[in-house]
């Protein structure tokens, strides 16, 4: 059944089942990653986003999807909607439709909508991060699913040059990127925060109007670029809470905090092993979700990593990282001890493993639980 989620005089947006559909009432110049017909044109009149497969265990319908062939099947959905696929400018995740979210932004004559779908459980990357996939001179790539892309569409209701729509992309991109900072989103493939994941895919369009002056400018200090950035920030939060479950509270979080440096669930009770007794370790298992959520143990960690950052990137001198992280650890256990008094002793019984540095974090816990009950 379909839903219309926004009318304007240039577009209307419906979903209808697996299908976001923008059909652009005018002719509008589109930019887009769209496989067929992507780049700059002005022949496209309908922007697609749809799931194109589940995010687990659907390999069939991948090997599927790879025997069509990219221009193959963006024809397979064009017929299924009743398109025609040279005027499709198309977006495929394996994200949930209903939870597109919608954020319009204006200011004066402007107006801008953004549209977005967003996953970044299995795939999120920050720009840079070592990459598995080579296009060889055949066009052929080795190619897996991934449970993971920010799917944007962008609608602006007035004409732009054709560099203020490649300025939009990047002010766009740079919305998206700060919603992942903000909800510090790691990188599964460095010690990175995440910019975006290996599969975002975006669609621009600007109606095609001679009566209006095109805006030629869509960077940060243009109000177009304003509502650009602000409309894409809060679109790709609102996308990822419903299909993430991810908002700001649940980053609060001892997990979150360090998951880019390595911290994992499954290894942090075997980690509390072998530094808690017996009973000790089965107090602490029936309490473990009270302390990797604990605002002191949250705030701590995510200091714990900043600081590493810095040492990292050379912002700090490498002869300081004992002394700086150890300083930070020792917050660490003080907090979740809920005995800020104990900071010195803290400080003094923590000891940094320059080699495992996370070992320091799981001593950091380990004495904390015990100074808190003692």
């Amino acid at each position: 059944m379909k839903a219309l989620l926004d009318r304007h005089e240039h577009y209307v947006l419906e979903r209808d089942g697996r299908f976001l559909v923008a059909a652009l009432q005018s002719p509008h110049q589109v930019l887009s990653t769209s496989v067929c017909g992507g780049g700059m044109t002005d022949r496209v009149r309908f922007i697609v986003n749809h799931q194109s497969c589940e995010g687990q265990g659907h390999g069939d319908r991948f090997e599927w999807m790879n025997e069509l062939g990219e221009p193959g099947y963006h024809r397979h959905v064009c017929n299924e909607l009743g398109l025609e696929p040279e005027a499709v400018a198309m977006m495929g995740t394996a994200a949930n439709m209903n939870y597109a979210a919608r954020i319009v932004e204006t200011f004066a004559e402007l107006r801008v909508c953004a549209v977005v779908t967003a996953g970044v459980e299995g795939n999120a990357g920050c720009a840079g991060d070592p990459a598995n996939w080579h296009e060889t001179e055949s066009g052929q790539m080795e190619r897996h699913p991934h449970d993971g892309t920010i799917n944007t569409m962008l609608l602006i209701n007035w004409p732009l040059t054709p560099g203020a729509m490649a300025r939009a992309a990047v002010t766009m991109t740079e919305g998206k990127s700060a919603a992942l900072q903000e909800l510090a989103v790691s990188s599964l493939y460095s010690q990175d925060l995440a910019t975006g994941t290996g599969t975002d895919q975006y669609c621009i369009a600007a109606p095609m109007d001679e009566a209006k002056r095109p805006k030629a400018r869509a960077g940060h200090h243009a109000k177009l670029g304003e509502l650009i950035g602000r409309s894409v920030r809060r679109a790709t939060l609102e996308a990822l809470r419903w299909q993430n479950g991810l908002e700001a509270s649940s980053t609060r979080s001892l997990y979150h905090a360090l998951k880019r440096y390595g911290i994992k669930a499954d290894l942090f009770l075997s980690a509390m092993e072998s530094r808690l007794e017996a009973d000790e370790l089965a107090f602490f298992d029936k309490n473990i979700r009270s302390v990797i959520h604990d605002p002191g143990v949250s705030a701590a960690a995510y200091a714990f990593a900043a600081v590493w950052d810095r040492l990292r990137h050379g912002t700090l001198s490498p002869t300081l990282a004992a002394p700086l992280l150890r300083q930070q650890a020792a917050v660490l256990a003080s907090s979740l001890a809920a005995k800020p008094e104990t900071w010195p002793t803290c400080y003094e019984q923590l000891v940094v493993h320059e080699d495992a540095l996370l070992d320091t974090v799981y001593d950091a816990i380990a004495l904390g639980w015990r100074l808190k009950w003692t």
